[in-house]
């Protein structure tokens, strides 16, 4: 009992589980947490966009097809109505809620939301500029943002006023005297903005507006005496208040964000994901909406930005995805970004993180898109997946061996491929793997000059087997053959050590 109580008190929540990347349909994920348990919520889901990308995911450098389309707006708000019912129901009073999205169908999504959460707790439509001006052959205005929809559960939902550097033209043009300190400060009125008759005193000879002055005698005399009054320099004239810039806490963030980059191919924290959001603009969010050791819920995580913001802030998160390569490609980036380990035990006493719900039988492996099934296969083998889908010429990824990457040259977003170590990989969903597909094989083998290769599928016919031993004796070039379930085998054996 006392070993219990102790683990139960290493977790951050004695509700539900957090530092817990769930592979699956959100849908039924969230139906299992139970009510009012998270505090911010952030969504970027697929975009009713009709377009179908080809994603690279950095060190891997993985390419899948990302497929958006939805056969209509009404299909595509109709998938997310039930889902955004469940997060409505997991959030907190004091939550925040976002809903990440661009013009396709973003009215739609305003109206669906207003529903769920009532039009009294929309806050905001945040409007974040997400690329320069561009021409459009098919409209009069080039598009360059992106909507942020922010509600809340309550009235008694956080926040915290976060403060940006004002314009410099602002500043030049507001801030243009200095004091013999050198200190910058703009004039303002000290006149009241309705009539006071009790505060219409003369000072020093000086007479108020008409309205009265806007402080008191005493508050005017405590101005004077800090050197905060501007007297004017001919009779007749109003004394001045004195307002420093260093005094100002910055310009407050408005709903108008032009301020933080999009990923662009040079950035240094770029995947290649076509959607990939920058991490200062979830850094904001968080920042803004939540406390430290708050719970934030993403429930399309894709690259698992929303992850990493939650996790450098000391903020507790659950990350949800349908894809298992994306849900192993987040927990990589959690370990090299964020310096977290992957380890069920650490993860008990409240420090490393888990995933859950990978595949973990045959039959669910056959249930995969082709794409989603090679990637899975090349990332459990330790390699990286082609990234050329079309004529790969047999070749679906690599594995390079770790003596053969040099420590101190290979870089995150450098190609690897000048190195000519490597071995090849050929995965097949088939049934069963047969002779022609050895063959292939051999043939892409021998073109690319590798001595080794692995082929994985559920099963090998005879003739294949008996193919790649000739091939072994007559060339002395090998081909390992792995069948699905030796890989499952070995995860589940790596996962229990």
């Amino acid at each position: 009992m006392l070993a219990e109580m102790a683990k139960a008190a290493t977790k951050p929540s004695a509700v539900i589980d957090t530092r817990v990347i769930y592979c699956g349909d959100n849908l039924e994920q969230l139906r299992k947490l139970p009510d009012a348990c998270v505090d911010l919520i952030y969504i970027d889901p697929p975009f009713n966009s009709n377009r179908n990308y080809e994603v690279f995911w950095g060190e891997t450098k993985e390419k899948r097809a990302f497929q958006d389309r939805h056969a209509s707006t009404q299909a595509y708000i109709e998938f997310m109505r039930p889902r955004c019912v469940e997060l409505h129901r997991v959030l907190k009073k004091t939550g925040s809620f976002y809903y990440h999205c661009d013009w396709h169908a973003s009215h739609y999504v305003k109206i669906m939301l207003d529903q769920i959460f009532s039009e009294n707790q929309f806050q905001n439509e945040i409007v974040w500029k997400r690329t320069t001006a561009h021409g459009d052959a098919r409209r009069a205005y080039s598009t360059v943002t992106d909507s942020i929809f922010y509600y809340t559960s309550s009235a008694e939902s956080f926040f915290e006023r976060e403060y940006v550097a004002h314009d410099p033209e602002y500043i030049a043009d507001k801030y243009r005297y200095t004091d013999s300190r050198g200190r910058k400060y703009r004039l303002d009125n000290l006149r009241s903005p309705n009539p006071r008759p009790n505060l219409t005193y003369d000072y020093k000879g000086f007479k108020p507006h008409p309205n009265g002055w806007a402080v008191s005698l005493e508050k005017m005399k405590q101005l004077d005496a800090g050197g905060r009054l501007e007297f004017p320099k001919k009779p007749g004239g109003r004394i001045q208040l004195r307002r420093y810039l260093d005094e100002l806490p910055g310009q407050p963030v408005s709903n108008l964000w032009t301020d933080i980059s999009p990923i662009n191919s040079q950035a240094m924290e770029r995947l290649g994901y076509p959607t990939q959001k920058p991490l200062a603009l979830l850094e904001r969010l968080i920042r803004i909406t939540s406390r430290e050791n708050d719970i934030v819920l993403d429930a399309f995580c894709g690259c698992g930005t929303a992850l990493v913001a939650a996790q450098k802030l000391k903020r507790q998160w659950i990350g949800i995805d349908v894809s298992p390569t994306a849900c192993r490609v987040m927990a990589k980036r959690l370990k090299k970004d964020c310096g977290l380990k992957e380890d069920e035990k650490l993860w008990e006493i409240g420090r490393g993180f888990i995933v859950r719900d990978l595949p973990k039988t045959e039959e669910e492996l056959r249930k995969y898109p082709a794409f989603e099934f090679e990637n899975w296969a090349v990332v459990a083998l330790g390699g990286i997946p082609n990234k050329v889908q079309v004529g790969d010429l047999g070749i679906d990824g690599r594995i390079y061996p770790v003596s053969a990457i040099p420590e101190l040259r290979v870089k995150e977003h450098v190609e690897m491929d000048f190195m000519d170590v490597w071995y090849p990989i050929q995965v097949k969903q088939t049934d069963k793997v047969g002779r022609p597909d050895i063959d292939a094989f051999e043939t892409a083998m021998q073109r690319a000059k590798r001595k080794l290769g692995y082929f994985v599928g559920f099963q090998f016919s005879g003739d294949a087997l008996f193919e790649m031993d000739r091939f072994r004796r007559a060339t002395g070039c090998e081909i390992k053959a792995l069948t699905v379930r030796e890989i499952l085998d070995e995860e589940i054996g790596r996962n229990a050590e």
